[in-house]
């Protein structure tokens, strides 16, 4: 018990010492000088399913056909 509260304590104290975090910049400003200025080119919306093909379920073919059609010799 005496372990978890001297571990508790030792965090707090070196908490307690470490120095004030940096501020974040000021965004406003940097927003203010890039939206007068802003100007892009228009993208085109594009299908992302542009070109699939949709394939189906097959027969059951001879397993010997299909093997001798994948094999390295075709």
């Amino acid at each position: 018990m005496k372990i978890p509260a001297l571990l508790g304590a030792s965090a707090l104290a070196l908490a307690a010492c470490s120095s004030e975090p940096t501020p974040l910049p000021d965004s406003t400003a940097q927003l203010a000088t890039t939206l007068p200025s802003s100007s892009s080119s228009a993208v085109g919306y594009q299908n992302p399913f542009a070109g699939y093909q949709g394939y189906g379920p097959t027969e059951p073919a001879p397993w010997r056909a299909v093997n001798d059609a994948q094999s390295e010799a075709n």
